[in-house]
């Protein structure tokens, strides 16, 4: 068996099916090292993998190599879980993808300051939480329907008195950006409905 035989390379006593688990390897002093086996990567495995955490830290899950090769997701995966990977190749010999170490996530200020921007401005709370197939509402699109409204009401505008009435701080780049279509310009400075804008209702 490869991975026993890896185990063994690495000093460990080596035995297999120790109270449920697939390969047990100890080394005098240490906490036992557990791997779990499979063809391929499952949540059934990864779930198995995890209840293992409770007996020792050191938890890998090993596969046979994939067709396609591992993706970097299924390694970032097991890094997050505090699992490690070992990829079986055809020939017997072992890679180890990623070692079982306690993940500890650094914060993306740069996300979380766009996450919290878009919060804050979003009115209300339009969307349904797991949507998939629903356009969402974002802040975005409600300040060009502020807009849009605007204009379907008093017609052609000049930025700056739309940007006062409809307190849309970003209102000329919605217009100049015209992402929906819904806006043309009339003439310098002042915007009024496209057709598909007239059209939305």
């Amino acid at each position: 068996m490869p991975v026993k035989l890896y185990l063994e390379a690495q000093g460990y006593e080596v035995k297999s099916e120790i109270r449920f688990c697939d390969v047990v390897g100890m080394r005098p002093g240490e906490v036992p090292v557990i791997v779990e086996l499979k063809q391929a990567m499952s949540l059934a495995l990864l779930y198995q993998a995890i209840e293992r955490l409770a007996v020792t830290e050191h938890v890998y899950i090993a596969i046979a190599r994939p067709k396609r090769g591992i993706a970097s997701s299924a390694v970032k995966l097991c890094r997050r879980l505090g699992l490690g990977l070992m990829i079986v190749t055809a020939a017997g010999s072992i890679e180890v993808m990623a070692d079982p170490v306690a993940y500890t996530p650094r914060q993306n200020t740069k996300k979380r300051g766009l996450l919290l921007k878009e919060f804050n401005a979003r009115s209300g709370d339009p969307n349904l939480g797991g949507s998939t197939r629903t356009p969402l509402m974002t802040a975005y699109r409600q300040d060009a329907i502020r807009c849009a409204d605007y204009l379907s009401v008093y017609g052609p505008t000049r930025i700056s008195v739309l940007k006062a009435a409809t307190q849309v701080d970003r209102a000329a780049a919605i217009l100049r950006g015209n992402v929906y279509g819904w806006f043309q310009k009339a003439e310098r400075g002042i915007y009024e409905l496209s057709s598909l804008g007239k059209a939305r209702g």
